[in-house]
């Protein structure tokens, strides 16, 4: 992105520190992988969205009258040749538009400088490992400067809040790396699909990690930098453990394979999930539960619009979902009772155990509140029906054209008592990325088709 949008992200944040507030942003730490390698290194998304600015070791330091400063590498030839090339403090105020840079060296000497005279000292509150020592210091040399006329700061905020709601609506430019963030994803799907058909009609041995590298290969080959997380390659009854990650395990003939897995591209996650037929065929047992997690999706879908909850989409899957289950024979109505009871009572939640959505953004679980701020103090309590435990009610947030969440509502089926054994061990999710509207929301993640028939066709191919 061009460096003036940072700049403007900067001066919107600092407007709302006051006039005397001061703001400290640090990157992400390197973490160690083993006894003298690093994992690949990711940047902070807070400070990111602040600069744009991808190495390691580096702070912004933001005050209420709009002056940024940053900490970063000092230029090092050396170094350099062994860990890549570094911005330098020399070419940042340039390179990224801000108001002054300072090698890291200088970090501890010039903090107090720039937090003298400062009303309030906002941070990351709980993330950074360490911050609130290396403030304390900061802090603690001020302090001894006061007989001096140093002025130090009187409050201590969290700088998330503020940065959580400027991040919540994104940006023409924010929708446009993440449509084609998207766009990679599915195609990236699309491939794994055909691959474990291919694999399967020739006979070989086909593995979740086959198709686990089939989604890398995509990925890289259009220019991600990343996966947005580590990608859930699921086959069989493994696609009943939400969280699986892809390992050894065989992809048969006659089973589903739920793959959840999205690209990062430049700092922007996608997040799709698709389950399809190993061969490429459904059975009738799984595809009419795929038929119904289709249809719930559709209702959720339906539901995402621009002054809707954002509860609604949830609450508009379930009721399709768990009128399915009582269709189907899952739920038994002798026991359970009514649509309305399976709902009050979540007896749905032995087959679906999770919300319909999340934000998305540059984390893939992104940052922002999910309930409304002006209705904050609208409480209400009650009791949950499985756990006995009060619950507090709050309203949820109110959904506006700008902000992305994904829909993957999803049907899980272990073998117990009372459970038809046709379903058993079938794992079904279904998940797109949505941007909201002010007339519905955009499907930006439906390069990969979700009806059963376009599944069966592409993989035939």
């Amino acid at each position: 992105m061009n460096a003036s949008i940072y700049a403007q992200r900067r001066s919107a944040l600092a407007a709302q520190l006051g006039l005397k507030g001061v703001a400290i942003v640090p990157t992400a730490l390197e973490h160690p992988r083993n006894r003298d390698s690093d994992f690949l290194y990711r940047h902070d998304s807070y400070f990111y969205y602040l600069c744009g600015f991808t190495e390691p070791k580096a702070w912004l330091v933001i005050t209420g009258d709009g002056n940024t400063t940053l900490f970063c590498q000092p230029k090092d030839p050396e170094r350099e040749v062994w860990d890549g090339y570094r911005l330098g403090p020399a070419d940042a105020v340039a390179g990224l538009g801000v108001d002054a840079a300072h090698s890291l060296t200088e970090l501890d000497a010039q903090l107090p400088r720039l937090l003298d005279g400062r009303d309030a000292l906002w941070f990351p509150f709980g993330i950074h490992p360490g911050l609130e020592s290396r403030v304390d210091g900061w802090l603690g040399n001020l302090r001894a400067r006061v007989r001096y006329g140093a002025l130090c700061p009187q409050q201590q905020r969290d700088l998330c809040g503020l940065l959580d709601e400027m991040r919540l609506i994104k940006d023409a430019g924010e929708q446009a790396t993440m449509r084609r963030a998207a766009q990679i994803s599915a195609g990236a799907h699309i491939r794994a699909m055909q691959l474990s058909a291919r694999m399967l009609r020739e006979g070989q041995d086909v593995r979740e990690y086959h198709l686990d590298a089939e989604l890398l290969h995509e990925f890289r080959r259009h220019g991600s930098q990343y996966s947005a997380y580590g990608s859930i390659v699921a086959a069989g009854a493994n696609a009943c453990v939400l969280h699986y990650r892809a390992d050894s395990a065989p992809v048969r003939d006659g089973e589903l394979v739920l793959i959840d897995a999205g690209c990062e591209l430049d700092g922007y996650a996608s997040d799709i999930t698709r389950t399809f037929p190993a061969n490429g065929r459904f059975s009738g047992p799984q595809r009419a539960l795929y038929d119904l997690v289709l249809a719930s999706q559709q209702a959720a879908v339906a539901a995402t619009r621009s002054g809707a909850r954002f509860t609604d989409p949830h609450d508009a899957s379930v009721k399709v979902l768990a009128q399915g289950m009582l269709d189907l024979g899952l739920l038994d109505h002798s026991k359970v009772g009514s649509l309305e009871d399976v709902i009050e009572r979540r007896a749905y939640f032995q087959f679906y155990m999770h919300r319909t959505g999340h934000w998305l953004g540059m984390d893939v679980h992104d940052c922002g509140g999910y309930l409304e701020p002006s209705e904050v103090g609208q409480v209400s309590t009650r009791q949950d029906a499985l756990s006995g435990e009060t619950i507090v009610n709050r309203p949820a947030r109110v959904l506006r054209a700008g902000m992305v969440l994904t829909i993957e509502p999803g049907i899980y089926v272990r073998p117990a008592e009372g459970v038809p054994e046709r379903f058993h061990n079938i794992g079904i999710r279904i998940e797109d990325d949505a941007i909201v509207t002010e007339t519905g929301c955009e499907l930006i993640s439906r390069g990969v088709p979700v009806d059963a028939h376009a599944i069966e066709a592409l993989m035939a191919g």
